[in-house]
């Protein structure tokens, strides 16, 4: 956490048309490398007309007001951005499947601005451009086996805990444009989504990252 430079991506996009923002207007945000310690600098991303965000951040039918991302009719605000409104839900004309959201942007409420008489938005999302991000491929490791000692149990073969879900692989993920000039065994956090790892598969061409910590134990609870 103290040395990790942050990054933003999106594992599985969900594309948003920002319906009030000019066709070609792109606006340079500053952001911090590390919120928590200034002399990592700082850098540069491009909010456009069309942006992505994780798909678990859109929910059609959320199940209690407590939801704090984005829904219909909801606002949120992007992370280091400012407020959306999502107006619309786009479907595939075949699946029914949601295609993309047609959302509007608030005035002045750039940078956790909020105007007068206006309620403030507690929701943060990630998000990255859609013209202006860099489509890598992602590997999510987790714990090879489903039990802490997998041997300790003599009448059972260690190979029966294997965790099946130890590794998931995703392509089509987008991160922000300055990770093109990332090398091998750099690292970051991508935010809100754990510590990832530049891997020697990488190329000029395509980044390939590895995610080897999330941000939270998700077995405690297991």
């Amino acid at each position: 956490n103290k040395v990790a430079p942050r990054r933003l991506g999106v594992l599985n996009p969900l594309k948003v048309v920002i319906s009030n923002w000019e066709e070609g207007k792109v606006q340079e945000i500053e952001v911090p490398n590390h919120p928590g310690d200034e002399s990592f600098g700082s850098r540069k991303m491009a909010l456009t007309k069309e942006i992505y965000i994780e798909q678990e951040d859109f929910m059609e039918n959320p199940p209690n007001n407590k939801y704090r991302r984005l829904k219909p009719d909801g606002m949120v605000r992007l992370r280091y951005g400012h407020v959306i409104q999502c107006d619309e839900i786009i479907r595939d004309e075949k699946t029914s499947g949601i295609k993309e959201l047609h959302c509007s942007l608030i005035e002045g409420t750039f940078a956790g601005e909020t105007p007068e008489g206006m309620k403030k938005v507690k929701g943060i999302i990630g998000w990255v451009s859609a013209d202006k991000s860099l489509e890598v491929e992602v590997r999510l490791y987790d714990r090879l086996f489903t039990k802490a000692n997998p041997m300790a149990d003599k009448e059972i073969d260690y190979i029966e805990y294997l965790n099946p879900d130890s590794l998931e692989i995703i392509q089509g993920a987008r991160v922000e444009a300055s990770l093109a000039d990332s090398v091998v065994d750099q690292k970051f956090q991508f935010e809100r989504l754990g510590y990832f790892r530049v891997d020697e598969d990488s190329t000029k061409d395509k980044k390939v990252f590895n995610r080897a910590m999330t941000l939270r134990d998700n077995w405690a609870n297991k």
